[in-house]
């Protein structure tokens, strides 16, 4: 089991969780949902990228993490965002 950091924010009417190390995104309607959601999709990529060789992967950079705390093309609000951990 590998740990990850995620960043957790709401859009509209759904939370968005974003993996750090990979780029790979969890969708849903509570926290808990976008997390579990996330796992899911850390695990399947995982699970591909064991028996695949040409998956590329990579950290997200400062500029895609910002894109993604941008809500609707505005600067980032003064929402609250939140970092955790995850065990995948």
């Amino acid at each position: 089991m590998e740990f990850y950091t995620m960043v957790l924010r709401k859009s509209r009417n759904y939370w968005v969780a974003l993996c750090l190390e990979n780029g790979i995104v969890g969708q849903g309607i509570t926290k808990e949902e976008a997390i579990e959601k996330l796992k899911e999709a850390i695990d399947s990529f995982d699970a591909v990228h064991k028996t695949e060789n040409d998956i590329y992967t990579s950290p997200l950079s400062v500029k895609e993490l910002h894109e993604f705390l941008t809500v609707d093309g505005e600067e980032p609000t003064t929402e609250t965002y939140e970092l955790r951990a995850v065990h995948a």
